[in-house]
């Protein structure tokens, strides 16, 4: 099974160039919310909290914890906390009366388009070419460059 770091570093291989860091930095998250916005959108509650309903997405999102957990520890603490903040902002806009599909689809497609403008300029194709589980080290990719200005190892 591959490290953590091994993971990180062959993800790194096709982001070298500044531009498409910048566009990973923001459409990585963008995408991550809106895959689980759009999950959060399955009609389908199984308990209130009051606070967060759980359903399709907060099932999903453990299950995603888990994955990262598998990776590292203390990455998947903060891909939890980024998750929570998801699903909080999913609820607001679903109490918002927007249309939480609509606004998760719009944000999809968008940072999408943006991610493969970003690896036209890198030249290079995007890693989930090569694996798929590249899609989930993507979000743990950005989030190491954030533990690592914090000062908090992998």
């Amino acid at each position: 099974m591959r490290t953590i770091q091994n993971w990180l570093d062959e993800y790194a291989v096709s982001h070298q160039n500044p531009t498409n860091k910048k566009v990973h930095f923001v459409c990585v998250p963008l995408i991550f919310f809106s895959v689980v916005g759009l999950f959060y959108s399955i009609p389908v509650s199984l308990y209130d909290l009051g606070f967060i309903q759980v359903n399709v997405a907060t099932i999903i999102l453990l299950l995603v914890t888990i994955y990262y957990a598998r990776l590292s520890v203390s990455l998947s603490i903060g891909m939890f906390l980024f998750s929570a903040l998801c699903l909080i902002i999913c609820e607001q806009i679903v109490k918002s009366g927007a249309s939480l599909p609509l606004v998760a689809v719009g944000i999809f497609v968008a940072a999408w388009i943006a991610q493969f403008w970003g690896h036209g300029v890198e030249g290079k194709k995007p890693s989930f070419a090569k694996d798929i589980q590249f899609l989930m080290i993507g979000p743990a990719w950005i989030m190491s460059f954030i533990y690592k200005k914090a000062g908090i190892s992998l």
